[in-house]
Parts: C-alpha cells; structure tokens; sequence
C-alpha cells in the first residue's frame, strides 16, 4: 500500500466521523509515507510526528488517529501533526491553531 491508496481509505472511514485530511496534499502525503515507514518499523502506524518506542503497549495512545486526535481538532482545529483537520478548517472558514503536546511528558 502506498500513501495515495491509505488516503483513500481512511479518508472513506474518517471523513463521515467528522476528520477530515489537510488540503495540503504535499504534507499530507508525506505524513501518510511516514505512518507507513512507522508501520513497517514497528508493526502499527504510530504517530510521526512523535518519537514512538517500539512497543505497541506503550504507544497505543500515538498509534494513529490518536487518543488526542479528537481534542485537538475541536479545540485547535487540527490535530497535533496536522493530518486531520476540522471541515471548518478545509473550508477556510477557520485557521488551525499551534496544537501543544497533550500527551503525558512520562510516556513521552
């Protein structure tokens, strides 16, 4: 599977839920690459935007969409990497935001 093909799919289960993919299909895309590098690597697509352990147990919480995902998109309108983003957002109707680490600094 390349990005363009998890795009599609998790656009068709994401979407309908409210999370939408950034417009920048240049970030987008390279953001997927690298969940794809992760899931080769460790075996789930941990986050890469954060620096993942290894062990799946103790990623779960970045294992993407993460546990952060939802906050982030209602209170900044995208999520911590900016792969999701609010319609409102896509729609230009509002800016995202600067989105601070919400994940514990001890799993970090």
């Amino acid at each position: 599977m390349d990005a363009q093909e998890l795009f599609n799919v998790l656009r068709k289960a994401q979407e309908p839920k409210g999370y939408f993919f950034s417009r920048d299909m240049d970030k987008t895309l390279d953001l997927l690459d690298a969940l794809l590098v992760n899931r080769k690597r460790y075996g789930y697509m941990g986050c890469p935007c954060r620096l993942n352990k290894g062990d799946n147990e103790a990623d779960r919480d970045i294992i993407c969409p993460c546990d952060y995902r939802a906050a982030d998109v209602n209170e900044y309108g995208s999520c911590y990497c900016g792969l999701y983003v609010a319609k409102e957002v896509n729609d230009g109707m509002t800016a995202p935001q600067y989105v601070p680490e919400r994940r514990p600094a001890e799993k970090c």
